[in-house]
């Protein structure tokens, strides 16, 4: 201790770790009283920003090296290393390359001593001036558990929980520094109602709410339809089918907006991997999205599985991915030619013979999910078909929401009822009509299917909660399209969206760490939300609107509270029997219960899809895949995060650069079928050829949709 004091500096009262910092703590235990050292302590520039989110104080560095192991060996950016040598040795960054890591806060976290400090949250309280509860992130659907963390009613950090089934303490930057838009000034405080002029006026929540009334109970059942519901609480959605299906008489509701994957198979398909079985796993099979991208902290377990517990990984997907380094097996092919390497996969055919033979090296996880939104919604269940087959091998179906796998459970897909119940099953129907009443009859729309039939006039008012159809939506096009020409569209969100601002009711929800209730995550795992901030202004809980409107319409949700909706999911819903507030409060619980339990009913058997695809031949197909920064709301209103939102632009391989005359840095107009975008040129070497990849969602692409179809032209 004497020797790592000899040139720390005693800035205790205004350094942000005071208060939660080892040495100090160690040293007011078991160091020394006075210093021996009387000469000048050695001095640097302090602090420097190492990046956008992260500053670095070199003067308080011990040289632990926490944070470089931990880029190294854990999230696979080594961009921060010791340099120099002797006494001159310091901690920093390379030339030119920041820490632009998506896991840099976890350094952060993990630093002793307080040299490495967040920007969101440097100078901004005290430790002992926090108040804290535990909770689940829900920026994903891989259910991180965290330490929410407040002061005065804000919340201003939030902390990586250590929980073995999920996250291992770790969180991603997103998820980590993501918190601002909570506090943001942008939220939607009092309901708003459009006026004459197409203009939104504050109104009080009886107008609101019995203007919303008068207007639902004006139309026939088959004219409602309810979007959304991912962002929330298993609560919230539990409340918003319920208010759909037994107080509106509609089947048309999905929380799914047409670029995820059938409801059954992402509830119901067996056998189910948890995020702990990849580091039993022999082998892993990832054919998925981009995990860094879209699920980064199960990034970070698949990677540990490979790096250290030696599973030999095999990754399938039209470009690079953040798994390709630790990767046994890289398959590289074209958007609309997977269903053709899975047929010469199966058989083991040329290449990928060795590939074949270590998928029969169980215990096999497979990680399945759409690669890019321009691919066939039915290649995972192909997959995943095949895979069945193979001895001692298990299912990790993957999309990206925060809360989907919840928002399926409780019922949130025309196919599905609470508790991972068919909407076909007779049994299923009569026990849910025991506890709701009458249920309507017939298939309900999902979405897609919703937005076009609101597009021709046939749904007249449109119900959405915590949903941006227009810049989250497969069809934005489409999207705007209904939104225009429903008759009445009621909102239930945080802000002001791009859809939400062409509703004609707006109503104010509470957002993370403002309510309580359950999520469930992608292995089926339910945990916690806990409530630590209010709401601004007039804000509610979703499945408190829900209910205030069901007893204006003559109905009763019976949403006393959240916890009473909790029981009630106990009871209605099978999978769900038995998981009580209390079970995932104390005990074992805490880290979550995967559902269902030993003694509710088994899910679904998916019925294994053929993986007879059609192989798709063009000059150049679109490769729409998702990053972890881009224009959604939790970026959109986090100053921190804004500014680490990429550029745009359309990638493209070297021989198809060539063969099109398009320079790197040159300009392009990019065009599908739903729309067109003018971006720069970008040379990627990983692309399969004949690739044309463009991030979504990144400063207006989202207007390209699920096509594959593309072409370049160059502009100017």
């Amino acid at each position: 201790l004497e020797f790592l004091l000899i040139n720390h500096p005693l800035d205790c009262p205004v350094c942000d770790r005071g208060g939660e910092c080892p040495l100090q703590d160690q040293t007011m235990a078991y160091g020394p009283g006075e210093s021996r050292f009387v000469e000048e302590k050695r001095h640097f520039e302090k602090p420097i920003p190492i990046s956008d989110l992260v500053m670095l104080d070199r003067e308080r560095c011990i040289l632990c090296a926490r944070c470089t192991r931990f880029s190294d060996e854990i999230s696979g950016d080594p961009l921060i290393e010791f340099k120099e040598r002797g006494y001159g040795t310091e901690v920093n960054t390379f030339p030119d390359e920041p820490f632009a890591s998506y896991f840099s806060g976890n350094t952060v976290q993990i630093c002793p001593v307080g040299a490495l400090t967040a920007t969101p949250y440097r100078f901004r309280a005290r430790p002992w001036d926090l108040e804290a509860v535990e909770s689940t992130c829900t920026t994903c659907a891989v259910g991180c558990r965290m330490s929410v963390q407040a002061s005065q009613n804000q919340v201003l950090r939030f902390n990586g929980v250590d929980n073995d089934p999920t996250n291992h303490g770790w969180l991603c930057d997103k998820g980590r520094f993501g918190f601002e838009y909570i506090g943001s000034a942008d939220r939607i405080e009092t309901p708003l109602i459009k006026n004459a002029s197409g203009e939104f006026e504050e109104a009080t929540w009886p107008a609101a709410l019995d203007l919303v009334a008068e207007r639902l109970g004006s139309l026939g059942a088959g004219e409602i339809a309810g979007l959304g519901g991912a962002r929330g609480t298993n609560e919230d959605a539990y409340a918003f089918g319920k208010f759909l299906r037994s107080v509106l008489d509609t089947p048309h509701l999905d929380a799914q907006l047409g670029d995820g994957l059938d409801p059954h198979f992402l509830v119901g398909v067996t056998p189910r991997a948890t995020i702990d079985d990849l580091d039993r796993a022999a082998t892993i099979l990832v054919w998925a999205p981009d995990l860094k991208e879209e699920l980064p902290v199960l990034y970070l377990r698949v990677r540990h599985a490979a790096q250290e517990r030696g599973a030999k990984l095999i990754v399938d997907h039209p470009r690079r991915t953040g798994l390709d380094d630790v990767a046994a097996h890289k398959v590289v092919y074209r958007p609309g030619q997977g269903a053709a390497v899975l047929r010469r996969l199966a058989k083991g055919e040329g290449e990928l013979a060795a590939i074949r033979a270590e998928l029969d090296t169980g215990p096999l996880v497979a990680i399945v999910g759409r690669p890019g939104l321009a691919e066939d919604a039915a290649l995972p269940e192909a997959v995943a078909a095949f895979v069945r087959e193979l001895d001692g091998s298990s299912l990790m179906p993957v999309v990206r929401r925060g809360n989907i796998y919840g928002a399926l459970d409780m019922g949130l897909a025309p196919t599905l009822l609470p508790g991972r119940v068919s909407a076909r099953s007779e049994e299923g129907r009569t026990a849910l009509e025991a506890a709701w009443g009458p249920l309507p009859a017939g298939p309900g729309k999902g979405a897609i299917e919703i937005l076009e039939a609101a597009a021709a006039g046939e749904i007249k008012a449109l119900l959405m909660l915590g949903v941006d159809p227009i810049d989250d939506c497969a069809d934005p096009a489409l999207a705007e399209l209904a939104l225009e020409r429903a008759e009445f569209v009621v909102a239930m969100d945080l802000f002001l969206t791009d859809s939400t601002a062409t509703a004609d009711v707006v109503l104010p929800v509470a957002g993370f760490a403002e309510t309580e209730g359950t999520v469930t995550n992608l292995e089926g795992r339910v945990q916690k939300v806990n409530r630590l901030v209010s709401p601004p202004g007039q804000g509610r809980p979703a499945w408190a609107v829900l209910d205030d409107l069901a007893t204006r319409m003559g109905a009763a949700l019976g949403a006393g509270s959240a916890a009473v909706l909790a029981k009630e999911i106990a009871d209605v819903a099978p999978a769900y029997a038995g998981v009580t507030w209390e079970l995932l409060d104390w005990g074992k619980g805490r880290s979550g219960v995967v559902v269902p339990l030993p003694e509710a009913t088994q899910p679904l058997q998916h019925i294994p899809v053929d993986a007879g695809l059609q192989a798709v031949s063009r000059d150049l197909v679109l490769h729409l895949g998702r990053v972890l920064y881009d224009d959604g709301v939790m970026v959109r209103f986090g100053p921190s995060l804004a500014k680490l939102v990429p550029t745009p632009g359309a990638y493209v391989h070297p021989h198809d650069a060539t063969r099109l005359g398009l320079a790197d840095g040159g300009t392009v107009r990019v065009t599908t079928d739903h729309g067109d975008v003018v971006v720069p040129v970008r040379i990627d070497t990983t692309l399969a050829p004949g690739t044309v990849y463009v991030p979504l969602n990144v400063d207006g692409t989202s207007v390209l949709g699920d096509g594959l179809a593309v072409t370049l032209e160059t502009v100017g």
